[in-house]
């Protein structure tokens, strides 16, 4: 008699949970509380549905944090073995400029979803809707819904994180996991919008301007790529992946300040000499030399003393180093992706609950952080491959 195995959530750590466990094996269940799959993989395709990135795995490890520990799942399954399984669900992928990884071009995002679907059904996977997860009984088996009980031989939990709420991804399972004596933590913004207090003038003529090609950098880490100045402060993919640092350092302290590089292609004594041997206005120089987005030369304007700005050394220096002091983050409802959730000492190296026999947790639900840029859904891709792996290698050889 086969083994059953209970999978809670049914985003994309479910999904590829789902999708690579041997059911011959096993009976595998998806238990979703939605009344349809993937809810938070097809807001990912809104503006471009970005599926992992294509840099070499080493680059790509260091994105998360903590480093290491979803090293073994993506060796076993990286980014390149994600686009071969898509290719072989005829979802054909390539590679944009950037490096990230998208669809072939007209392929929309519940095509791909569609394509995943449909391998689970040939795999025979059983899909229960609307079931919500209210905790455990006296046993330990699954209750949703309050009442109704699922025993199953394996659990694997991937019930998301806290952002994006209308798909299910809301975080209420946290204080059940709380109660239940596992180690969460709290939620945290994360790949979200940063609130600065601008000068009143510069935010009314550049609220919705970008910062294009800039790098931003707070200690020893620095992201590079664009933002976007809102009226509650900066967002954009070039803030987006010093998320965990900042909110770490906004824990102790009322504000923390980053560093812009408005030119991070060309070093400190180039761009003086550049600026010096212009016979054009300043401003002209800046704009048409140095090609400085108006935002960024009005926001040299407003910080910088009439005679600082017009210093070429103290100004070139600023432009390649300009502060800018961080208050607050936007709340978690307005977040890509969370930090917090199920603290990563309570799992073991195979994500199975340490106070929970054969339960494990995979996905957003785990206390990890990544940047934009395909990570996200790779991480989550990744850990369900290697779990499943895992199940596949005990069924083979139980003990």
């Amino acid at each position: 008699m086969k083994k059953k195995v209970a999978i809670v959530g049914g985003g994309t750590a479910g999904l590829f949970l789902a999708s690579f466990l041997n059911t011959d094996k096993y009976d595998v269940n998806i238990f979703e509380q939605k009344t349809a799959l993937g809810r938070k993989f097809l807001v990912a395709g809104n503006g471009g549905f970005n599926l992992t990135h294509a840099e070499e795995l080493t680059t790509f490890k260091s994105r998360y944090t903590p480093h290491s520990f979803l090293d073994d799942a993506l060796e076993q399954f990286n980014s390149i073995d994600l686009r071969n399984w898509l290719s072989e669900l005829s979802v054909p992928t390539f590679v944009g400029s950037s490096g990230r990884v998208f669809p072939e071009k007209g392929t929309k995002p519940i095509e791909v979803l569609k394509s995943i679907e449909a391998h689970l059904m040939r795999k025979n996977v059983q899909l229960a809707y609307n079931k919500s997860f209210s905790g455990w009984d006296a046993e330990n088996a699954l209750v949703f819904n309050n009442s109704e009980i699922i025993k199953a031989d394996y659990v694997v939990f991937a019930l998301g994180g806290s952002s994006w709420k209308v798909t299910g991804s809301d975080g209420a399972w946290m204080p059940v996991f709380y109660e239940k004596g596992i180690a969460v933590a709290p939620f945290k913004s994360s790949n979200c919008a940063f609130q600065i207090k601008w000068n009143e003038q510069f935010i009314k003529n550049n609220e919705g301007n970008p910062l294009k090609n800039i790098a931003i950098s707070l200690n020893s880490h620095i992201q590079k790529g664009e933002a976007v100045i809102t009226k509650f402060g900066i967002e954009g993919n070039a803030i987006y992946g010093l998320s965990p640092h900042i909110q770490a350092l906004l824990t102790v302290r009322n504000e923390v300040e980053v560093l812009i590089d408005f030119k991070p292609t060309i070093d400190l004594e180039k761009l003086i000499a550049r600026i010096k041997q212009s016979k054009s206005k300043l401003t002209t120089t800046l704009k048409v030399q140095i090609k400085l987005s108006n935002a960024a030369i009005d926001l040299l304007k407003v910080t910088l003393p009439k005679d600082a700005f017009l210093d070429i050394p103290t100004l070139a220096h600023f432009i390649k180093n300009f502060p800018l002091k961080i208050i607050g983050a936007a709340p978690v409802a307005e977040a890509i992706s969370t930090s917090g959730g199920v603290v990563l000492n309570a799992i073991d190296a195979n994500f199975e609950l340490k106070s929970l026999k054969n339960q494990f947790c995979i996905g957003e639900m785990l206390d990890w952080d990544a940047p934009t840029g395909g990570y996200l859904i790779q991480a989550c891709a990744s850990a369900g491959v290697f779990v499943a792996n895992h199940l596949n290698q005990k069924a083979n050889n139980p003990i």
